[in-house]
């Protein structure tokens, strides 16, 4: 899966999201940022919502509180893809149930930067 859209990504090298997403884009994948602000981040244009990314998404990246994150898988589902990543301590199972429901692929409480590095 190739494209990723990564919910919660700014341009803070601070937070998680900015290396994973580089990581990922290390690794051949394409990112898409997804932050209210719209960030260009890591030279890919940034969008506010998942429902303004022109063109599939394979997987929906969730660097977001887990009390929110419910209303990203469904937005996930809602786009049609193909994928859910809820990251390190976001937890909600009933989204990821309803992900599942929908014929989702879905991955909780990991980072996939950690699994690249487990491969290696």
């Amino acid at each position: 899966m190739k494209t990723w859209a990564v919910v919660g990504l700014g341009n803070n090298p601070e937070r998680a999201a900015f290396g994973v997403a580089k990581l990922l884009q290390d690794k051949g994948h394409r990112i898409i940022p997804v932050y209210p602000r719209a960030e260009t981040v890591h030279g890919e244009v940034g969008y506010k919502t998942l429902s303004e990314i022109p063109g599939s998404v394979d997987v929906v990246d969730c660097f977001v509180n887990s009390t929110l994150v419910g209303k990203v898988v469904d937005e996930a589902i809602a786009i049609g893809a193909k994928a859910v990543w809820l990251q390190l301590d976001v937890i909600d199972s009933d989204a990821i149930a309803r992900a599942k429901a929908a014929g989702l692929i879905t991955v909780m409480d990991r980072c996939p930067a950690i699994e690249y590095r487990k491969k290696s």
